[in-house]
């Protein structure tokens, strides 16, 4: 049977948002899946609105769109409470609980309260927090494997960020082992 995953990544500038879905779309890539990889964010980027779309399929993909995502890694409080509704009954929620305070509403989702920035920060990976609530959606949804995660982080790592490789991959263990 054929698989499709749309998934949201939601928060503001500077949390990693693009990174997060460039991640997942490569992994997708090192899975031989379809993949689909649609940033959007403001003009003042770091800080502003920032949402990443990534389809994740075993078939071809017809629209970069994703309306309804099945996963939704919702940063902060405005992008929990602009996409919760939108998320598909049955599909995965994960809140960035240092950054949320409140609980999500619905009951027909999935939900998973990760403490990643309070975690990246006592971990000296402060831009790693998106990784480690990867690590937790791959965990919990098996969209990709570890294996391809994991070279999607060298791959686009490599060269003048290489020194992130390894707190990335730490923050990606992190969360899956949550």
């Amino acid at each position: 049977m054929s698989k499709s995953t749309g998934i949201v990544f939601a928060g503001f500038g500077g949390q990693g948002l693009q990174h997060g879905g460039k991640v997942t779309a490569y992994a997708g890539l090192n899975d031989n899946m379809e993949v689909s990889l649609m940033p959007s964010y403001g003009p003042e980027v770091r800080g502003g609105t920032s949402t990443c779309s990534v389809i994740v399929s075993d078939i071809t993909i017809g629209s970069p769109l994703v309306p309804n995502p099945d996963i939704l890694v919702a940063m902060n409080l405005p992008s929990l409470d602009k996409f919760e509704s939108t998320v598909v009954a049955g599909g995965t929620i994960l809140v960035d609980s240092s950054m949320i305070a409140r609980k999500v509403e619905r009951t027909d989702v999935n939900v998973y309260y990760v403490d990643a920035t309070r975690i990246a920060d006592e971990q000296g990976m402060k831009s790693c927090a998106i990784i480690i609530m990867l690590g937790k959606m791959m965990k919990e949804c098996g969209t990709c494997s570890s294996e391809a995660v994991n070279k999607a982080i060298e791959k686009i790592l490599s060269g003048k960020k290489e020194a992130m490789i390894a707190p990335n991959k730490k923050a990606f263990e992190i969360g899956f082992n949550m």
